[in-house]
């Protein structure tokens, strides 16, 4: 089991200046496994003992390292088990024909299952994750404890499609024949700032080993999946809340839309001064509204739908 060590004991490649909090948290060594879903090969890392928890999902083009300095946090006193997998066509899991979100949100559950979470885990999923999330939760709800969507764009085309589509990002993918050199091209889409710490950790990690060098991890066709419309959202199984960032990809009235298209029981919280990639720039933030909720969910009891309505 990965044990958290002190701030002065950072990860090898840590930048020096980063943090004491995310120096240990990098130090926190996860677990690491893959499930075999529909005959692609889902990988995961683990913090925390097996037991009850919470199931942690990327946004597209990204992979399960964007979790890494919030895993352990995530933890927390309670010593919950969590999970931080790489869906299909994304990080270290194989590639498909097709992508769907339907796809996805089975080998969430799949992942839950194989990784340890006791039954009824909690998903968390950031941009098109929170899209995989929220379809699990209509689909698969009386399997989970909550399902959390962290500024998810509920419309027609996302910005990261969006610019796939219109080929201004995600590919055909570049292949670099320095590794240095490719991390200085790593770029967020939408773009903006955050904590440099914590972007040198991710794009170090976005790169896998090709003929020739160096390219992203992820599938390029993962863009030709369908959309998420309001009109696809339904009164869920289970628990369901909604983070939006300040200066993010959901604004209040589209979060505003998306809870009473799920209902009105389902919570909107905004995390103050953040952009779309909350991790990057207010990770402490983000933990903090999380394990909040999650506090709450574990001691209080669920609304009916009859209740929602009321």
């Amino acid at each position: 089991m990965p044990q958290p060590v002190s701030g002065r004991d950072p990860a090898p490649g840590t930048p020096p200046d980063a943090p004491a909090w995310f120096r240990a948290a990098l130090a926190a060594q996860p677990e690491t496994g893959a499930v075999e879903v529909d005959g692609a090969a889902v990988a995961f890392r683990a913090w925390g003992p097996p037991g009850e928890g919470v199931l942690l999902i990327h946004g597209g083009a990204a992979h399960a390292r964007w979790w890494d300095h919030l895993g352990p946090l995530l933890v927390g006193p309670e010593g919950r088990r969590v999970v931080a997998m790489d869906l299909s066509g994304h990080g270290d899991s194989g590639r498909r024909e097709r992508y769907t979100l339907q796809q996805w949100a089975a080998e969430a559950l799949a992942v839950a299952a194989a990784a340890g979470l006791a039954p009824l885990p909690v998903i968390l999923g950031h941009s098109m994750g929170g899209m995989v999330a929220l379809i699990a939760a209509q689909e698969f709800g009386n399997r989970l404890g909550g399902a959390v969507a962290i500024d998810t764009p509920v419309r027609e085309m996302p910005p990261e499609d969006e610019a796939a589509r219109q080929r201004r990002a995600f590919g055909p993918l570049r292949v670099y024949a320095e590794r240095e050199r490719a991390i200085r091209h790593f770029r967020t889409v939408p773009p903006q700032e955050g904590e440099p710490y914590v972007l040198a950790h991710i794009a170090e990690h976005s790169l896998r080993a090709v003929e020739g060098g160096w390219s992203w991890k992820f599938d390029p066709r993962v863009f030709l999946r369908n959309a998420l419309t309001p009109e696809d959202l339904d009164i869920p199984g289970c628990r369901v809340a909604l983070f939006r960032a300040e200066h993010g990809l959901m604004p209040k009235h589209m979060g505003e839309l998306v809870s009473d298209r799920l209902g009105r029981g389902v919570p909107v919280v905004e995390i103050p001064a953040a952009a779309h990639h909350v991790m990057i720039d207010s990770p402490i933030a983000l933990v903090t509204g999380l394990r909040t909720l999650l506090a709450d969910w574990r001691h209080s009891r669920a609304a009916t739908p009859g209740e929602v309505h009321a």
